[in-house]
């Protein structure tokens, strides 16, 4: 099965900086139609696709965050040039010159910039760079600037995708990837006709890189016995890494997540998704991921008596920064596993 990049795309380029979802939950929706049983939005914007199961006994859900990391506009100042103040983690030294979109009344594109190096000072050259440092600048004066943008717009990132070879390269992989997954997956068992094992809820999370909290609340609603995050991890297989350094590596397959830094994931899950794997020929490889946190946590946890938890996790290169990368064949991979895991919950060994 080919990855459809022209999809992909379509989802990693739609805006949606957190609480600012709208035009990527849009797109969702309209690409999940008739891909389940039932389809609604929740108080907070969470998009949540119910398909029935073999057995309506037990629930699993699997979270995908809409989001991005983006910015929010805090300040326009006499000449027009845009303060901002981070929505998610940044690095800040892979800002500099990068073009971003503030979305307004109009759209209005701009650059992040910053004092040029021809005149700092020595010791200012050698300081690391902070997001106090950046300004967005489009060009405008404030007057037109105001015409169209004001404190509290969104900002994104502009970067179209491009292929670079067996791999794609985008602005949002972190997690755009995974709700591409997730559509594909709902595809996957609609063109099959397979049932899920159990009653299935896919949900498209909103405001997961401010702590968690779509997934919170959709899983306050929805009490999964079992639960998928769906997410990135690092792929630190680059030029001066070391093997025990690694967590992943592009092209050996979907991560099966063991733990990161908000969840350990249940030992039985994870025996049961490697066992999944094998059986179906499915390329993956364990990851333990020393900082950062997914929906996955919030699965586990916001659950009366908690959640059987695990993930999948599509091994990313760059993440966080302006562009990230993902080789085709662990997305792929990704897919079919969690296909497999959902359509196969009933034969898992659940006992402690």
């Amino acid at each position: 099965m080919a990855i459809d990049v022209a999809l992909l795309s379509r989802v990693c380029e739609a805006p949606g900086a957190p609480g600012f979802e709208k035009i990527i939950r849009e797109l969702v929706l309209k690409e999940i139609q008739g891909l389940a049983d039932e389809i609604r939005v929740d108080n907070m914007g969470n998009v949540i696709a119910f398909k029935k199961g073999k057995s309506s006994a037990k629930r699993a859900m699997a979270a995908a965050h809409m989001d991005e990391i983006g910015f929010i506009v805090t300040y326009i100042d006499d000449k027009g040039f845009i303060r901002f103040n981070p929505l998610g983690g940044f690095d800040p030294k892979t800002l500099t010159s990068q073009r971003v979109i503030v979305h307004g009344k109009k759209d209005l594109l701009g650059v992040m910039g910053s004092k040029p190096t021809h005149i700092m000072q020595p010791e200012d050259r050698n300081k690391p760079a902070k997001i106090t440092d950046y300004f967005i600048d489009t060009g405008l004066p404030k007057k037109e600037v105001e015409k169209f943008i004001e404190v509290g717009n969104p900002v994104t990132r502009w970067s179209p995708l491009l292929e670079l070879g067996e791999c794609v390269n985008v602005k949002s992989l972190d997690n755009r990837v995974c709700v591409f997954l997730l559509i594909e997956a709902l595809r996957a068992l609609q063109k099959s006709k397979k049932k899920p094992a159990y009653d299935f809820y896919a949900v498209f999370t909103v405001q997961e890189e401010v702590g968690l909290r779509g997934a919170n609340v959709s899983a306050l609603d929805i009490k999964p016995d079992f639960g998928f995050g769906l997410d990135t991890t690092i792929a630190y297989d680059v030029p001066g890494s070391t093997p025990q350094e690694r967590c992943t590596a592009l092209g050996e397959g979907a991560g099966i997540k063991i733990m990161d830094s908000s969840v350990i994931c249940d030992y039985r899950m994870v025996a049961f998704m490697k066992k999944t794997a094998d059986a179906h020929k499915i390329k993956w490889q364990p990851e333990i991921l020393a900082a950062g946190g997914t929906d996955t946590a919030g699965l586990q946890r916001m659950v009366p008596g908690g959640s059987i938890a695990g993930a999948v996790s599509v091994p990313t290169r760059h993440i966080h920064q302006t562009i990230e990368t993902v080789h085709k064949k662990d997305l792929q991979a990704s897919i079919d596993l969690l296909v497999a895991c959902v359509c196969e919950l009933d034969k898992g060994d659940w006992k402690f």
